[in-house]
Order: structure tokens, then sequence, then C-alpha cells
């Protein structure tokens, strides 16, 4: 096994789990987007895709769910369920992966369960892809819609408006570990050649056929011996 795809293989599970945390982070976290006014500096809101909260000066966090799921904002609905895919998507080819790479249980069903080994790795780096993509989408669409909020000119300045949060940031994080992960998982199983298995196979037995020259008797008695 070259040590080379062994470093691949790691790397990519690696990033797998920070990117699986992450985005299951970005999911939960009511941060999506900031808003604070000088009407009233001692509170700011944040939104995020499962409620609304208002902080106050003094550190009080209070959150609200939403009341309907019927009547949430097309854009935060979006969200909620791509990003819901996202984390399962991640899950699961971060299950397909582990069991896939070298390491674990290498050599022990010979060269069909490499094979196989070798496939469950495969899905599991196209999955971590998939996530990634999945995981970019409602967070750049949701950054775009801010940005074109922010800039509207027929908003009156003195209306407050939304900013970037940090779950955004987070959620770019990890589609991009979720991309470099699947990468370098689907780079293993490239570079990865079969190889035959180098475990100690038990010697058959060899029969070895012997003259014995006896006096008493004319002829000659043949013995076999196993060695």
């Amino acid at each position: 096994m070259d040590p080379g795809v062994c470093v691949l293989e790691l790397l990519g599970i690696l990033f797998s789990i920070g990117a699986w945390i992450c985005s299951l982070a970005t999911t939960i976290m009511s941060t999506w987007l900031t808003l604070s006014t000088d009407l009233l500096p001692a509170e700011s809101y944040e939104l995020g895709l499962w409620e609304t909260c208002v902080v106050q000066d003094l550190g009080i966090l209070e959150c609200r769910p939403y009341d309907s799921l019927l009547g949430l904002p097309p854009d935060i609905k979006l969200a909620r369920i791509l990003m819901c895919v996202t984390v399962a998507t991640g899950l699961l080819g971060l299950l397909l992966a582990i069991p896939g790479i070298y390491w674990i249980n290498s050599c022990n069903q010979g060269p069909e369960g490499l094979r196989v080994k070798r496939l469950m790795k495969m899905l599991g780096g196209i999955l971590c892809l998939v996530a990634g993509i999945l995981g970019l989408i409602p967070v750049s669409y949701i950054a775009h819609l801010t940005v074109m909020r922010f800039f509207d000119e027929a908003v009156p300045a003195i209306v407050p408006r939304w900013e970037f949060g940090d779950a955004l940031f987070c959620g770019w994080t990890a589609g991009f570990l979720h991309l470099v992960a699947g990468s370098l998982l689907v780079t293993s199983c490239v570079c990865l050649q079969e190889e035959p298995c180098t475990l100690q196979m038990p010697i058959p037995l060899q029969r070895r056929h012997t003259y014995v020259h006896s006096t008493n008797t004319p002829h000659r008695k043949r013995s076999m011996e196993y060695v």
C-alpha cells in the first residue's frame, strides 16, 4: 500500500468530519443575518433558519421560533431544506468512507473485499462532493439576496438593513471542506492500485516417496512420509 494513498485517505476523513460539524453548526446557528440600528443601539437582531433572536446590550439573548413552516419566506424555507439535505448527505458519505479506508480491516477479505472497500470509499467521496455543492447553494443564495437588498436604492437610507452573520461564513467553510474531503477520497481511489494480500498462507503438505530396502524380503518396501 502506497503511504501517499493512506495520507490522502486520512486527510479526506478528517476534512469530512470537520465539514460535517461545520454544516451541522451552520444549520443550527441563529446568526445567518444580523441587524443593528442606531434607533435602538442597545439591541441587535439575529435571523436564523429556525428562529429569530434579540441580543441586548447586557448579553441577554431572547429567541423565538417561527410560528409556521408555510409562513416562512421562500429563501429561508429553501435554505432550511437544502441544509438538512446537506447534513444528511455528508453524514452518509462519512459513514461510507470510514469503512473503506485501507487501515480498517485491511486485507482480511481478499481481493474482492478490497474492491468493495474501494467502491465504498469512492461513493463516500462522491457524496462529500455533493454535500459541498448543496451546502454552498443556500449560503451563497442568502448572501446574494442580502447584498441586493442592502444596496437597493428603492429603500430609504434610514431603514436598517440585514448584514452577513457568522453562520454564512461557517457555511462557506463547511462547503469548502466538503469539496476538499471529497476530492481527496476520490483521488485516493484513483491512485490506488490493486495489490496482492501479503498475509502468510498455510504451506500445503507434500508427499515424499522413499524406498526402504529390507534384508529379510527380496522386494522393496515403499513408504510415504508427509513433510
